[in-house]
């Protein structure tokens, strides 16, 4: 329950001043729509592009990838966005697009700016591009005519007349301007102004504004997207952009590609110039050694060689037989039989064996039945004799023709062992020619090949990006956004009031109203919130008053009557004191005898504040032509308290004064003369003697006393009180200070101790204040805010 009311008090603080929320969110409103008006817009344009990996023979260093000279890979998304927004690629739309010149119509309020087509002139620079698009210049230009126009580096400084076509000495060089006849009359009595600004600080400035990232975190696609006050020209910048990084991808690639067909070609005339060594090598050794097919050669004598080891095997084996013959039929005394058909490839010697054999065949058959002197045995030893004789000497020729045989074979054979046995040295020798002018060639071959196809490459060199969407805009200014500018201002609006409330609550240390004391008195009663006073309203009750004054003063009486019931012993002296001066203690008793007169009691009001007496010039200033007010003093008098305290001759009539105000009766005693020692009146008997007195003649004592926090006087007396008011003023009175008062009573100083808080606004009357009958109900003003 208490932080709902909490709650409702703190919002009751802020929506009390409602009026200055309203206000503000009026001006911030306004501010907002004149901001709007003339704020330069600003549009949006955006782009998609794909980024196209390179795979395979279609990237240029791939030509190279199996030599491993580059490492290849996927292109990465990060890096083609750092390179689309890389400063070379922004200077050259820069340059493209002569962004660096910039064309403005002035205005009363914000001046226009040109773009594209729309100049009425254009401008010729003399001086190198080198040094132009490192400067910066501006001019202002009057077109007054077709023919000339006005030139001035200041727009508030003399302007000098120059033809179109003649040239204008500037800090960047000479400049000339030619017009654009279509579009000068346009612009006729218009003042332009050109500004010209270093190329590297504009492609800065658009690589801060252009906004490129992925679509998606695995995708390809790259968005790009700018916002210039000037949506064709945003538009221009992005498909630009584009178009260069393509151009120079493109460049780039053909660069590698003519740069590795550079290479192939040194490569290919070094290893073509090898091997033709390699080849001669070859040559040069076959010739020595007269090698035309290792392999063949090989084959050839390993084939002649068992050829011709049989040949030599069976001239061997003649050559024995006929030795064998030889010797058998030299060595053979009489007539016997000889071997035939050993083998020998003579046919003769064959022949003539096999007659020899017959006649002995013949002649062992006549023997038989004759001797050996039988002519006719005579005659076949005689034929024996002969074919003896024959044999022999075809023996004696055959193993002659044999021997030579052999030794010819024997001969052969060894050459071809020998060209057998020097063959795996051949081929090894052969084998490392064969290698080496195997790898040079296929080396050349193969560089051939690359040659072809970077060729191929360079003369295909694709982009390395594909247009999705081109940049198009969507013709609605993004910047500045109308329903959120309109709905920050209504924020606003209420957050400046707002933080202004926030701030003085938060600083002020002063109690406002009845609720804020009500906090800290604790058990101290808070009778009553009076309420503050305009200059031209009455400062004492009227009688069958009915304002919200009166209305206080009556909640007063009755709280402090309701108070006293409950006491026993005197109860009809109260004193009324405050914390310092100007707080209203005066206002607050003189009322409260006003008011306790109002009802036919009989009221006693004293002027306890001897040292700053403040109810004499209350009651007597103004009075004979206050027309609000009714204070008619019986008589004026020299003598008060003072003059009772320490004159014993004067007595308790001479110092009453009886005083109307407004037709009600009161009794005053008026401080008197300021004395030398007030803090010896107040404690000499004379003040317990008038207490005593005056509370026995009248119904009520109101004593306006002296301040606590000044002097103690309020203190000496305060044992004759039954009740005292504790006056605070609202927006005046600091909460610290209520910690004085609550310590008295604390420690028993202050008895019957209550607060009354005066001058409260009528936006911080509490309770009654604001819920009222609409007594002395006034009308407010519209630009009277609380």
């Amino acid at each position: 329950m208490n932080t709902k009311l909490d709650i409702k008090s703190i919002l009751d603080s802020y929506l009390k001043h409602w009026k200055w929320f309203v206000l503000s969110v009026i001006v911030a409103f306004l501010l907002a729509f004149a901001y709007l008006r003339y704020t330069i817009p600003k549009y949006n344009a955006s782009a998609k592009i794909q980024i196209i990996e390179d795979k395979g023979a279609s990237s240029e260093l791939s030509v190279l990838q199996d030599l491993d000279v580059f490492s290849g890979g996927k292109t990465r998304i990060e890096d083609e966005i750092e390179i689309l927004k890389s400063r070379s690629n922004l200077t050259q739309v820069v340059k493209k697009l002569k962004l660096n010149v910039r064309y403005f119509v002035i205005g009363n309020i914000r001046d226009s700016e040109l773009y594209g087509v729309d100049f009425p002139f254009n401008i010729n620079f003399i001086s190198a591009d080198s040094i132009v698009n490192k400067s910066r210049h501006q001019f202002f230009i009057d077109l007054n005519s077709d023919t000339s126009f006005e030139y001035s580096e200041q727009e508030d400084a003399p302007f000098k007349k120059y033809d179109f076509g003649s040239k204008i000495q500037t800090n960047i060089g000479d400049i000339i301007l030619v017009p654009n006849t279509k579009l000068l009359k346009s612009y006729k009595n218009k003042r332009l102004k050109v500004i010209v600004q270093p190329i590297p600080k504009v492609a800065a400035g658009y690589r801060q504004k252009i906004n490129v990232s992925p679509a998606a975190e695995f995708s390809n696609i790259i968005n790009i997207s700018l916002t210039d006050p000037i949506q064709k020209r945003a538009i221009d910048v992005i498909d630009e952009l584009v178009l260069t990084n393509n151009a120079n991808a493109v460049a780039d690639k053909k660069a590698i590609a003519d740069r590795t067909t550079k290479f192939i070609n040194d490569r290919i005339t070094e290893i073509y110039s090898n091997l033709s060594s390699v080849d001669q090598t070859a040559e040069s050794f076959k010739e020595s050694r007269g090698i035309a097919d290792l392999g063949s050669q090989s084959n050839v004598n390993f084939t002649q060689s068992a050829a011709n080891e049989k040949q030599l095997q069976e001239a061997n084996i003649q050559l024995n037989i006929a030795n064998s013959m030889k010797d058998l039929i030299n060595d053979k005394e009489g007539y016997d039989y000889i071997p035939t058909n050993v083998g020998l490839s003579d046919p003769g010697i064959a022949n003539a064996a096999q007659r020899y054999n017959e006649l002995i065949a013949q002649r062992n058959r006549l023997l038989e039945s004759s001797n050996e002197k039988n002519p006719v045995i005579v005659k076949l030893d005689q034929q024996l004799e002969g074919l003896k004789r024959g044999m022999q000497s075809s023996l004696n020729n055959v193993t002659n023709n044999l021997d030579l045989q052999v030794n010819s074979l024997s001969k052969q054979l060894s050459q071809i062992n020998s060209r057998i046995y020097a063959a795996p040295s051949n081929e090894r020798a052969l084998r490392d020619i064969s290698r080496q002018q195997q790898t040079t060639e296929s080396l050349y071959l193969y560089l051939l090949q690359k040659r072809e196809e970077s060729q191929i490459t360079f003369a295909s060199a694709a982009p390395k990006s594909k247009i999705v969407d081109s940049a198009y805009g969507s013709n609605q200014p993004v910047s500045p956004n109308k329903k959120i500018i309109y709905l920050l201002s209504i924020i606003i609006g209420l957050l400046i009031p707002f933080s202004v409330i926030y701030v003085i609550d938060l600083l002020d240390n002063k109690l406002h109203n009845k609720l804020d004391l009500e906090k800290i008195a604790g058990n101290v009663p808070v009778l009553v919130e009076i309420p503050k006073l305009g200059r031209k309203e009455s400062k004492f009750v009227k009688n069958e008053d009915r304002s919200v004054l009166a209305e206080a003063l009556r909640i007063l009486r009755t709280n402090i009557n309701y108070i006293q019931k409950s006491k026993k012993g005197d109860k009809n002296v109260i004193f009324v004191t405050s914390s310092v001066p100007g707080e209203g203690k005066t206002f607050v008793s003189s009322n409260l005898a006003a008011i306790y007169a109002s009802t036919g009691k009989k009221v006693l009001l004293i002027g306890g504040d001897i040292r700053n007496p403040k109810l004499y010039n209350f009651f007597t200033e103004g009075t004979p032509t206050d027309g609000k007010t009714n204070l008619k003093p019986k008589r004026i008098v020299k003598t008060g308290l003072t003059e009772y305290l320490y004159d014993t001759s004067v007595s308790l009539n001479d110092i009453i004064v009886p005083t109307d105000v407004n037709t009600n009766k009161v009794d005053i005693i008026f401080s008197g003369k300021i004395p030398p020692n007030p803090t010896e009146l107040l404690m000499s008997d004379r003040i317990n003697d008038l207490f005593k007195e005056v509370s026995d003649l009248y119904d009520y004592v109101i004593v306006d006393t002296a301040p606590l926090m000044v002097v103690t006087d309020t203190l000496l007396i305060s044992e004759h009180a039954s009740q005292i008011l504790y006056v605070v003023k609202a927006g005046a009175t600091e909460l610290k200070v209520l910690d004085f008062p609550l310590k008295l009573k604390e420690e028993g100083k202050l008895k019957g101790l209550s607060f009354v808080v005066n001058n409260v606004k009528q936006s911080n009357l509490g309770y009654g204040g604001k819920y009222g009958y609409g007594y002395g109900k006034t009308v407010k003003k519209w630009w009277k805010f609380s």
